[in-house]
Formats: structure tokens, sequence, C-alpha cells
């Protein structure tokens, strides 16, 4: 497994996957700074207008505390966003993952895989379904661990095991998906739970570096490929003993 991640850093800076990175990187960067203004916005809104409810309906303060009230809520409110789009990389990983499923898998299956048949090309619905889906459940995980974070530091805990299974199972998923059925794939998925969530670990730890977390996609992609492959390979290997 330690290979395989190696293999997949390795791949990320060779030059037919850099261009996909940077687009990857650009997209996902692009997507975090989006949410993030709409974000801050809604809640420097929602501020504001809590501290002119709040001045009309007590009467005790003067307009300048409450108007510097809900200034400093609203500085609150964009730092909080900066410091969640750590623990929203996950979710923005799992959707802009879906994007480059083939760009990725193509290039690391002929690199490193050239004696073998290369799989299937995805429909972009399929991915993009997937990859919202799995995006949607991280964006829910994030939501119910945040309180843990905020008042019991558990909540890392919480997220980091969260998102080895989530992303560790959406992109083994999609690379399966290339060579099986979406229903094979996740059968093939569940029969080797233990061994892909271990894998997910490794992105788990990739997505909660800032700055690195924005290349995840890619790393996650390609790594994923190389697991699929050795599960693959079993998966074969155990069909032949029983035949």
């Amino acid at each position: 497994m330690l290979d395989a991640a190696f293999k997949a850093l390795a791949d990320m800076l060779r030059p037919p996957l850099r261009s996909v990175l940077i687009k990857s990187v650009l997209l996902a960067l692009a997507l975090i700074v989006v949410i993030g203004i709409a974000l801050q916005r809604v809640l420097s809104s929602l501020a504001e207008n809590g501290a002119t409810w709040a001045e009309q309906t007590s009467g005790f303060a003067p307009h300048s505390l409450w108007a510097a009230i809900a200034w400093l809520l609203s500085i609150m409110a964009g730092v909080g966003i900066i410091t969640g789009a750590v623990f929203l990389m996950p979710a923005v990983t799992a959707f802009v993952g879906s994007f480059f499923v083939d760009d990725v898998a193509d290039e690391i299956e002929r690199w490193h895989y050239p004696a073998e048949p290369p799989g299937r090309a995805l429909s972009i619905v399929t991915a993009v379904i997937e990859g919202g889906k799995f995006a949607l459940l991280a964006l829910i995980v994030y939501l119910v661990a945040l309180p843990f974070v905020l008042f019991a530091g558990f909540g890392v805990l919480i997220l980091f095991v969260a998102n080895s299974y989530l992303l560790g199972r959406n992109f083994f998923e999609l690379a399966a998906m290339r060579f099986y059925p979406p229903w094979e794939a996740k059968a093939l998925r569940r029969r080797n739970a233990g061994y892909v969530f271990i894998a997910g670990m490794f992105i788990a730890l990739f997505v909660s570096i800032p700055i690195l977390n924005l290349a995840t996609p890619v790393f996650a992609m390609a790594f994923m490929v190389h697991i699929h492959k050795r599960v693959a390979a079993k998966r074969v290997e155990l069909i032949e003993r029983t035949q």
C-alpha cells in the first residue's frame, strides 16, 4: 500500500498528469472560493440583521455598539469559513475528482499496466452523480462532527475515520467502475472493505494537509487505480483457485 501511495505521488508530477493536476487544483480552489464567498455573505447578512433586531428589541445600547458587534461577528464568520475550508475539502475532493476519473486512470493504466486491458471510460454523468453523492455525505458528516470539533476535539478523529471510509469508498468504486458494472464494483469494495478503508486513510491524511490538499483528487484517483489493480489481481487468483 505504501508502494501504491509513493507511485501515486510520483505520477502526479509526471508531464501527462501535470496539466490534469493544474486543472484539478484550479477547479477545487474556485469551488472553495465560491462556497466561502457565498457563506460569508449569508453569515454577514445574518449577523447584521440579528444586530439590528437586537438593537430595536433591547433599546439599551447605542447603534454604534450593535454595529461593532455585527462587524465583529462578520469577521469571526470569515475566519471560521477559512478554517472550515480545511474540513470541507473532502466534499470538494469527491466532487472535483469525479471530473477527472478517466484522465487520471487512463494515464496510470497506460504507464504502469500496459499489458493489461484498459478500463472503459465512465460517462461524465455517472462520475459526477457518484462524486456528488459522496460530496453530500462528506458534508453531512462534517456538519454532524462540527460541534465535537469545536467543543471536544473528538470530532477531528470522527472526521478522519469518516473521511477514510467515504473517500476510500468513493475513489475505489470510481476506479472499479471502469472495469465492472456499478453493482459489481460496489460488491468488490464491500468484499475488501477493510483493505479499502485502510487505503482511504492515506487519502484522509493527504486531504488534511492545507494547500497540498488541493491536489487530493488527482492523488486519490491515481492511488486507488493502483489499489484496485491489486484487489482485482487477488480476485482473479481466487477465481482460478476455485476452478
